[in-house]
């Protein structure tokens, strides 16, 4: 058997609200939306799946969506001035970390490469 990559995902609880968010203030590719909402990550599938069960909403797993930056200070200044709450940056061996939080509490890290 040969397991292929499919797709990483998140629940939310608003489509339309996540769909917003992750197109408008990260901007992300909207590939295609139906029951779910796709979106084109750099090659990689991301979606975000409404439910109605708030237990699945900011999931307690180990799993976080990452994206990689190339100039912290300026992407922390950039979001907040779209009215996202980011952390300040931490520096963590091999670069710096930061983090926000979708509409849902889903966690995002923002990571710079030293």
């Amino acid at each position: 058997m040969r397991f292929q990559f499919d797709c990483t995902f998140y629940y939310v609880s608003n489509l339309d609200r996540a769909v917003a968010f992750y197109s408008e203030v990260l901007g992300f590719k909207l590939k295609s939306r139906d029951v779910v909402a796709r979106f084109d990550v750099d090659g990689v599938m991301f979606e975000v799946v409404p439910t109605h069960d708030r237990s699945l909403l900011q999931g307690t797993g180990n799993g976080r969506f990452c994206l990689r930056v190339e100039d912290m200070s300026r992407a922390i200044t950039d979001l907040k001035q779209r009215g996202v709450p980011v952390t300040e940056s931490r520096s963590k061996p091999g670069g710096l970390l930061a983090s926000l939080r979708d509409p849902d509490g889903n966690e995002i890290g923002l990571w710079q490469y030293e």
